[in-house]
């Protein structure tokens, strides 16, 4: 396929006056192309074309949606970095991959609440950008929850590849299925496992303008909602709005990002009747493995899609992948020989094949000659009823940050912890706020250092010394 049609065959897909997308208002596939066509040809003339490299910084909109589809029309190479994201954060990211040209929303500066139908932006030229890395189409960043990003390059092919291994996971939407997104399109599973698997099957994407969960569920009623993808943030938000509408079209809730808490797949099977289905996958590669059968309960994550090749090495997975897919640095201890080490920890059942998340390897501390998971220690301190999030760091020490109710205490989360661990696994310090803070996908942070600078600040007096 050549270099830009890899987009035009998303495109083509459907008649004009097929539905594209619903927000506020309602969008066409028509009305889609005429608005990619139209933004091709202001950055025609901008001079951006083939080989270009560009840094995208817009609100999420049908305008965000449309200018990147025309930028990779044009040849492009995209950088995707937040809109959310502080100067501090992207500012280095920038500097690091040096693009030509940034693409930006007038008067970007600060978070933005929801979805919008338009955006305006501006574009810039920048000096001393470099030219884009040969074949690569998409930039992304890691998540950065254990520390600094990494720049993760793919060409088209890897992302018409992950395209099509949504499409052969059984009970994945297709024509005529009504998606409502809840992720952010900004990150891998809301734009490829719901923008771009949209486009390419025909289903007509939903995109709330807030994620208010009353709202969001009155959207669902409204459109007819039949699948629905979020994180377990957002399906534990949508367990406790009262008064929830009626949702007979509802077949699918289809969750990634994290690990659905126990709690919160029993919750919301009560309240809705159906099951959350687990999906699993990198930045770095896309969709692995997934479940939409409603049989995969937590820590389950299914089988591995077809196209995806797996190997579980000392209860670590790995993914077969053609090229490194990091730029900028060779990362040798995550990619060798044609396989990329995820570093979680995972479960494969020897006679269905079926994956299950353990954590992460590099949650592991050795302490005393003894290994301690870290995530065995979050799991107990989740369990405490008042408890609502939990990240446990080692550093001189075994450190717990944990968001709870004001009133629980470090020496009642210590007694708690005495009452489930061996001693050698009991934090010796906590940090106690309301919330924990996330990054800009929603995932906890988990950067011990970051960690004490953003908790300590809201909760001096609960950070305890040693003991």
């Amino acid at each position: 396929m050549a270099k830009t049609q890899w987009v035009s065959h998303l495109l083509n897909r459907g008649a004009d006056d097929d539905p594209w997308a619903v927000s506020s208002t309602s969008v066409t596939r028509g009305q889609l192309r005429g608005a990619v066509s139209e933004f091709e040809e202001r950055f025609r003339n901008q001079g951006i074309g083939e080989g270009s490299s560009v840094l995208l910084r817009m609100t999420p909109s049908f305008t965000y949606i449309q200018v990147l589809l025309a930028l990779w029309s044009r040849g492009a190479q995209v950088v995707l970095v937040d809109f959310r994201l502080k100067p501090a954060e992207y500012e280095p990211l920038a500097q690091l991959v040096r693009p030509q040209y940034l693409v930006a929303a007038s008067g970007a500066g600060g978070p933005v609440a929801g979805f919008r139908q338009e955006s305006d932006f501006t574009v810039r030229r920048l000096p001393d950008g470099r030219p884009a890395v040969d074949g690569i189409r998409l930039v992304q960043f890691s998540s950065g929850s254990s520390g600094r990003p990494k720049v993760i390059g793919r060409p088209a092919d890897s992302v018409l590849a992950e395209i099509d291994r949504h499409a052969a996971l059984p009970g994945i939407p297709g024509a005529g299925d009504r998606m409502m997104l809840l992720n952010s399109v900004m990150h891998n599973m809301g734009l490829v496992s719901g923008v771009l698997h949209a486009l390419a099957t025909g289903a007509t994407l939903i995109i709330p303008p807030t994620l208010r969960p009353a709202e969001v569920a009155r959207l669902m009623a409204a459109t007819g909602t039949t699948a629905v993808y979020g994180t377990p943030v957002h399906y534990d938000l949508l367990s406790r709005v009262a008064d929830r509408p009626q949702l007979p079209a509802l077949r699918l809730a289809v969750s990634g990002g994290e690990r659905v808490p126990q709690e919160t797949y029993e919750t919301f099977r009560a309240c809705f009747g159906l099951p959350i289905s687990p999906v699993y996958g990198l930045t770095e590669i896309g969709l692995i493995a997934g479940d939409l059968s409603g049989t995969s309960v937590p820590p389950q994550l299914g089988l591995p899609v077809p196209g995806a090749e797996v190997k579980v090495v000392d209860e670590e997975l790995y993914v077969r992948i053609d090229h490194s897919p990091y730029l900028y640095g060779e990362h040798v201890d995550r990619y060798t020989d044609g396989w990329l080490r995820t570093y979680d920890r995972v479960r494969q059942d020897p006679a269905t094949g079926v994956l299950s998340m353990l954590g992460r390897a590099d949650s592991l501390a050795v302490i005393g000659g003894l290994k301690v998971d870290l995530t065995e220690v979050e799991n107990v301190l989740l369990t405490h009823d008042r408890v609502t999030e939990a990240v446990v760091t080692h550093g001189e020490v075994i450190e717990a940050f944990v968001g709870a109710d004001p009133a629980v205490g470090a020496d009642e989360l210590t007694a708690w912890c005495r009452e489930r661990l061996s001693p050698v696994k009991v934090p010796k310090r906590f940090h106690v706020t309301r919330l924990l803070p996330r990054n800009s996908m929603g995932k906890l942070i988990r950067d011990r250092a970051l960690m004490h600078g953003r908790v300590l600040p809201e909760s001096p007096s609960r950070a305890q010394g040693d003991r």
